[in-house]
């Protein structure tokens, strides 16, 4: 992932640092995008390398040495300085809103945020600390769902509140219902230690919830389709297709449900089959909690970006498989049908 292996620089949202078409290219940019780093640049810089970017577009590129170039010759050296800035804009400022994201709920803030919530559930012997811990996780869940779903279709503040509210009453439904379940089956010394497995089930359920409410709005009124370059089509009638919001809702709650596993498994299954880690434990009890909570959260960080590129961000639909109206558009380029469109299916 060095600026020798980018690809052309373009300010196109269909075209990406990586090539979409294969699951490395997605995990190598989506890699970049949770890259925690990016939490520390002020809004000021984030506008500057906004600035950046749309001197490109004017045909002009500043350098350190405020020189301008022509947009037609760039050296890699600054391509990899326009696909830093392109990085740096798209983790903090919305696609479709413009708006700046609070840190705690961009992607690049979802594992140091989020990880140590997932270390107090993976750690979680009983109900009360279950229920407050999937609390917290579906709450900061739902605003990440929230503040990274495909806003070009409004949502009012009700709405909001009403898919909160039954994304995090479902979390705790079934962490309380599970719970329930495993003290009455099982004898106390026995229900102790399976309440440790309770978490991955409710959270994979919450979770999946969670985001399939929390952006099912988007299925009501549609999400806009466009073209190859990224230009919305239908758009001075604004015109949406519900068929491709659901796509992208649904590809992205699987996703979602996905991202638990690695946070779960990955770390007991390691910490028990490696002999290494095993005999340490066994010697010092004490180094259990940091141990497993180094362990949770780095398989949260390659896990994420890993979930979350099983499906391009920038996905495809065909246009047999789209409303009718978008069925007969014709492409002015080739005179003829478009043959697949492009939508944004959200992170």
């Amino acid at each position: 992932m060095t600026a020798a292996t980018c690809l052309p620089f373009s300010t196109n949202a269909s075209d990406q640092r990586f090539s979409q078409d294969t699951f490395q290219g997605r995990f190598s940019r989506m890699l970049l995008a949770c890259d925690p780093y990016l939490l520390i640049y002020t809004e000021s810089q984030i506008q500057n390398s906004k600035q950046i970017l749309l001197d490109y577009d004017a045909g002009l590129l500043k350098s350190k040495a405020n020189a301008e170039y022509s947009k037609l010759n760039i050296t890699k050296e600054q391509t990899h300085v326009l696909w830093e800035s392109r990085r740096i804009v798209e983790s903090a400022i919305h696609p479709d809103t413009g708006e700046v994201i609070p840190r705690p709920f961009r992607m690049s803030g979802y594992v140091p945020c989020n990880g140590p919530i997932c270390v107090s559930m993976v750690a979680s012997s009983s109900t009360l600390p279950i229920l407050f811990w999937s609390w917290i996780n579906q709450t900061q869940n739902a605003l990440v769902n929230y503040y990274n779903r495909n806003a070009s279709s409004p949502m009012t503040n009700e709405t909001l509140m009403i898919s909160y509210t039954a994304a995090v009453g479902s979390a705790l439904i079934v962490a309380l219902g599970l719970s329930t379940l495993v003290q009455k089956k099982f004898p106390p010394k026995k229900a102790k230690q399976m309440m440790k497995f309770v978490a991955f089930p409710s959270a994979v359920v919450a979770s999946s919830l969670n985001c399939y409410v929390v952006r099912s709005p988007e299925i009501e009124t549609g999400i806009p389709l466009m073209d190859c370059d990224g230009t919305i089509l239908l758009n001075e009638t604004n015109e949406t297709s519900c068929i491709a919001a659901k796509c992208g809702v649904e590809s992205t709650t699987i996703s979602r449900a996905i991202l638990q596993a690695p946070v779960y498994f990955v770390p007991s299954m390691l910490m028990s089959s490696l002999p290494p880690l095993r005999n340490l434990i066994e010697k010092s009890p004490k180094t259990r909690v940091p141990i497993t909570t180094f362990m949770v959260l780095t398989s949260f960080g390659l896990g994420l970006p890993a979930t979350v590129a099983i499906f391009p961000q920038i996905s495809s639909i065909s246009s047999k498989d789209v409303e009718t109206k978008y069925q007969h558009l014709i492409n002015p380029k080739t005179n003829k049908p478009y043959d697949v469109f492009y939508y944004n299916k959200g992170l």
